[in-house]
């Protein structure tokens, strides 16, 4: 960096070829640009900018369900925000030549309701059929808590189902879908609502 103090030249500000040049404490300043700019296109950028596809894509794979999945998010945050805060980079595994999603670490949902206890998973000619309990006396569950379940198959195709908790200490729901195999399904995840959707559980991975 060189400094400038001549009459002729008066104030100086700006940039040219490769030097800015600015005024400070009455002096011109002209400061030189590095001739090598850093690299922004390293192997961790490149992972990091295909992390966060991958959690855009999963966003927008799901339909929708995850908008009103995060209900306890702060103000100012986005559901979007929220899902990706919730998951970049928890949910990404990098053990391989490239990033992948890990389902099973993935969060779908998120607040302060009990998570739905999944007792097993089952796929027939009707579709998959999820069991869980429902501790009626925990705090904070409720018969009129509404159970959702949904599935992402390969195909793109999202299914889902929810219904009312109720009081059976357990209980089952089913997602439609005539012939499914296990082959079909990207992910599965159960979770839970209350009445007025202000308030929602972390979401369980189902194993299908």
């Amino acid at each position: 960096m060189s400094k400038s103090q001549n009459p002729m030249t008066g104030h100086m500000s700006g940039s040219m070829a490769n030097f800015a040049t600015y005024k400070r404490f009455g002096k011109n300043i002209i400061r030189s640009k590095a001739f090598e700019p850093k690299d922004a296109n390293t192997v961790s950028q490149k992972a990091q900018r295909a992390s966060f596809k991958l959690i855009i894509n999963a966003y927008e794979s799901f339909g929708g369900i995850t908008k009103m999945a995060f209900p306890k998010r702060a103000e100012n945050q986005t559901p979007f925000n929220a899902f990706v805060a919730a998951n970049l980079p928890e949910a990404i595994n990098k053990a391989g030549q490239a990033p992948v999603i890990d389902y099973n670490l993935l969060t779908v949902s998120d607040g302060s309701i009990p998570v739905v206890i999944v007792t097993d998973a089952t796929i027939g000619a009707a579709g998959i059929t999820i069991g869980y309990k429902t501790p009626a006396k925990t705090p904070k569950v409720l018969a009129s808590d509404e159970v959702i379940a949904f599935a992402l198959l390969k195909s793109g195709e999202v299914i889902t189902e929810s219904k009312a908790r109720g009081n059976q200490p357990i209980s089952t729901i089913l997602l439609p879908y005539a012939d499914i195999n296990a082959a079909d399904v990207v992910c599965c995840y159960v979770f839970a609502l209350n009445a007025d959707g202000s308030n929602a559980s972390k979401s369980t991975f189902v194993q299908v």
